[in-house]
């Protein structure tokens, strides 16, 4: 009996001691386990690519936050989901929004957690902003920050270095103004093998908002919608001559492909079109093209202007999504400090043609990386120059509807189907009938 009660003590010691060091563990993974955030967005292929690897380094360092990415190939579709999955509690903790031109009206919808209340309790150490301008499109009108500004663009012109070399071009020296980017088309349409000399995406982008800024006018009157009044769009002989000179295009066969989505960009990344006018953000995929090439600022009228005026910032941006624990928006919050850590904005900024959050992430940026391609050091720098008031940016409701009508009445007009005056006068009308609903 003793011998037997003598072996038996060891093995409840040893059991319990089991049992003890299994709960630990259990508690202790319990208490360690990662904090998932789910972001989701509407990124290109290549530029997904690019997220991903910065989220996949982000994971790696650190193990207090998981973040989950999730991709959609369309705003509706990321909005229709969302909205079903907010309503299941089971929202996302980011989303990518597209720039509606009225930022305040997303704010205030009740499954938007604006950014500047979250770093009010998070603050973000690096959170000098690249320039307050840049940002311009995610603040309300108290300057307060609405979201993350991570897919910030401009409109740019791409060329390719070979077609403009075969044309007997020079690379070093792509044409500015509108009427000699002509001349340059028409080489590369009759000295290449190129079938498509010039193609455009974002069509109402670079065609209809940015003629205005860049050639230091507005595009709306009410100061662009950023004062009290009704605006009006100003659709001059400005717009008249510029629409007319596109439609002239299309006939000779200089502009083949014109899309408000991203379509004529992947035909430039192959090689396939000397000259593209497109987001910034187009950049990662024609990097992923291997093809050689340049940018530049878009071109201008210089009978209109004496000197070219800048574009527009828009894009998208990461929107934080209400109704999420504490511990889920420190753990978001931490996210987005590491997206606007310098040397991560900058690897982002290079990999993808968004402008660098910050002066810090422009200055960490690789030289190589602007030498490797003309311009665009010069196009980024341009950003940093206080803009015009032509340039600082617009403000009108229900701009979604507004860019659908754009797109259709440019659609008809660069068909032939249409007058370019008639096309405008059709737009503008139906647009001003939409922001007034």
């Amino acid at each position: 009996m003793n011998m037997m009660q003598s072996a038996g003590v060891p093995r409840i010691v040893r059991a319990a001691g089991h049992a003890l060091v299994l709960g630990l563990a259990g508690v202790s993974a319990q208490a360690m386990a990662a904090t998932d955030v789910q972001v989701w967005h509407t990124l290109s292929p290549a530029n997904k690519d690019q997220l991903e690897k910065i989220v996949k380094q982000f994971n790696r360092d650190q193990k207090d936050v998981r973040v989950v990415l999730k991709g959609f190939d369309s705003q509706a579709n990321l909005r229709d989901e969302a909205t079903r999955a907010v309503a299941a509690k089971k929202g996302p903790h980011l989303v990518q929004i597209e720039d509606n031109h009225s930022p305040d009206v997303i704010a205030e919808h009740k499954s938007i957690l604006p950014l500047y209340r979250l770093l009010d309790d998070y603050p973000i150490k690096d959170l000098g902003w690249f320039l307050p301008q840049t940002s311009s499109f995610v603040r309300d009108n108290r300057g307060r920050l609405l979201a993350f500004p991570w897919m910030a663009e401009i409109p740019v012109m791409f060329y390719n270095l070979d077609a403009y070399k075969k044309a007997g071009l020079d690379p070093k020296a792509p044409s500015r103004t509108w009427n000699d980017l002509q001349a340059d088309l028409l080489k590369l349409r009759d000295n290449t093998d190129l079938n498509c000399p010039y193609a455009t995406s974002q069509q109402v982008s670079v065609h209809l908002e940015n003629l205005a800024p860049m050639n230091n006018r507005l595009y709306t009157s009410a100061n662009n919608g950023l004062d009290k009044g009704t605006p009006k769009f100003n659709f001059d002989s400005l717009y008249m001559r510029h629409l007319s000179l596109m439609v002239s295009w299309k006939r000779s066969l200089l502009l083949t492909e014109h899309t408000d989505d991203d379509r004529a960009d992947a035909l430039f990344a192959k090689g396939q079109c000397g000259v593209l006018t497109a987001g910034s953000g187009a950049l990662g995929s024609i990097l992923a093209g291997k093809e050689p090439f340049g940018v530049t600022p878009l071109p201008y009228y210089s009978q209109v202007a004496k000197q070219p005026g800048r574009p527009f910032v828009s894009g998208s941006a990461l929107w934080a999504v209400a109704g999420h624990p504490r511990d889920e928006d420190k753990a978001t919050m931490a996210f987005l400090a590491y997206l606007a850590k310098p040397v991560v904005a900058a690897q982002w900024h290079q990999n993808t043609g968004f402008l660098p959050l910050t002066d810090a992430a422009f200055r960490a940026a690789d030289v190589s990386f602007y030498n490797r391609i003309p311009g665009a050091q010069a196009v980024v720098e341009s950003v940093r120059a206080t803009p015009a008031a032509s340039a600082r940016g617009f403000r009108l409701a229900n701009y979604p509807q507004v860019e659908q009508i754009f797109n259709a009445e440019l659609q008809t007009a660069l068909s032939g189907d249409v007058p370019p005056m008639r096309a405008l006068n059709v737009a503008s009308e139906k647009a001003e009938a939409a922001m007034r609903r």
